[in-house]
């Protein structure tokens, strides 16, 4: 059994620290922000993930797992120290490593015995051998430490399940020891035979990026494979699904919609693009995709206003769904941002409802109405965007939606409404690469 320490507690923080305790660790999860550690100790999850909470409770009431705002005592008394602090995109489109560098001074000027540190947070090939360099400068190159880069590959909305039962375990290490000493701290997956990648540093960081980035351009991909599909009068579900069951595409990240966001895709894509620049070389498909989603968040405006006949000032227009994704309360990069901005812009009143992200989205937007349900939401409304897919709005009654509505006309970006329904009920609608109907 380790003493670990994770220094960050937000949402890669926290959900490391608590699977990590559950596989019998003692973990403290640190950080300087005093009121998070409030929050924790008072048993309230300053995120919103489904599961953690009682994965939390549970390694608390067993005393493997507790907080604490004392950053250096947490260092100290720790066989190994995570480092999993935001990484926020920069203005120019690189990761702002400031906090990684910061707990990386932190820990030096803590460095009391020999100790793993490793790196949880997402940043660019090349960032651990700056850490090293730090904590050699500040606690002397006799320090005794070795480093380990083992990125998280983490979906909010189901991130407990990712992190206690992952694809693999990727550990960037130089030393034997510090490799053995993690492959022990993960000993329980390690014993249910997932795989663990043993490579260097630079592989390991490479991983990460290469592995969003990758992700992100599926995504791109099939939104504009959508796009054509509307054009030709082909069905982008049928398509994706013929796709995916080849076994070497997969049906996974084959869903159009409005474009991807939250806090891993946008950031990381335009990262990798960074680094690449810095290294002289180009990575073209990626700046395209990066490039094709925000034409798609664009889009999803431009077809809203055209079902409205590009009249919009003064009109009532409601949104289902603000967070990027279903299972989270995330609005980061969200497609709701995009749609937002351009609705009010034009004059619009926006009305909004998503079951938990209204609170996230009002600090960005406090002008739009934010109500408690989705008839709230819809009534007397001169047309509906449903933006995230929520299991409620998948079984969205479209018979009580039109005796709701003022002007029956609806944008479904998910393409979960019935289209027969619709139809049949005589909407004027529009979707992502399937049919729509006419005015």
């Amino acid at each position: 059994m380790k003493k670990i320490t994770i220094i960050g507690t937000g949402y890669v923080g926290l959900v490391s620290g608590t699977g990590i305790s559950d596989f019998g660790h003692n973990v403290i999860c640190s950080d300087i922000a005093e009121e998070k550690i409030e929050m924790l100790n008072s048993g309230i999850i300053p995120i919103y993930e489904p599961g953690l909470k009682d994965v939390v409770e549970r390694n608390v009431q067993a005393g493997r797992l507790s907080f604490s705002s004392d950053v250096a005592e947490s260092i100290q008394s720790a066989d190994v120290i995570f480092i999993a602090v935001g990484t926020p995109e920069s203005e120019n489109g690189s990761a702002d490593l400031s906090a990684v560098f910061s707990v990386a001074k932190t820990i030096a000027e803590n460095l009391n015995t020999y100790k793993v540190i490793c790196t949880k947070s997402t940043v660019p090939v090349g960032t651990g051998d700056k850490i090293i360099n730090i904590i050699k400068t500040v606690a002397g190159n006799n320090a005794e430490f070795d480093y380990v880069s083992n990125p998280e590959f983490l979906r909010e909305g189901a991130a407990v399940n990712d992190f206690l039962r992952p694809d693999r375990v990727v550990i960037g290490a130089t030393s034997d020891k510090a490799f053995d000493i993690l492959k022990d701290v993960y000993r329980p997956l390690y014993i249910n035979e997932t795989p663990m990648v043993h490579t260097n540093i630079a592989t390991a960081e490479m991983i990460k990026y290469a592995s969003n980035a990758f992700l992100a351009l599926k995504i791109s991909y099939i939104n504009e494979v959508a796009n054509i599909c509307e054009a030709v009068g082909a069905d982008v579900q049928t398509v994706a699904r013929a796709m995916g069951s080849d076994g070497r595409i997969s049906p996974k990240f084959l869903h159009a919609g409005p474009g991807f966001g939250g806090s891993c895709f946008p950031k990381d894509t335009k990262a990798l693009v960074h680094l690449a620049n810095e290294v002289g070389e180009d990575i073209r498909t990626i700046q395209a995709a990066v490039e094709a989603n925000q034409s798609q968040k664009s889009r999803m405006v431009d077809k809203f206003i055209r079902l409205l006949n590009n009249s919009v000032d003064g009109k009532i227009v409601s949104l289902l769904g603000l967070s990027f994704k279903p299972n989270t309360d995330d609005v980061r990069d969200s497609s709701a941002i995009e749609m937002i901005e351009g609705l009010l812009s034009l004059g619009a009143h926006v009305r909004a409802y998503d079951p938990i992200a209204n609170s996230n989205m009002k600090k960005r937007f406090p002008l739009v109405e934010y109500v408690d349900n989705w008839q709230s939401a819809v009534k007397d409304s001169s047309g509906v965007v449903i933006l995230t897919e929520w299991n409620e709005f998948r079984g969205l009654d479209l018979q009580e939606l039109a005796t709701l509505v003022k002007e029956k006309i609806v944008l479904d970006t998910r393409n979960i409404l019935s289209m027969n329904e619709l139809y049949r009920l005589e909407f004027t609608f529009d979707n992502v690469g399937r049919k729509k109907s006419d005015r």
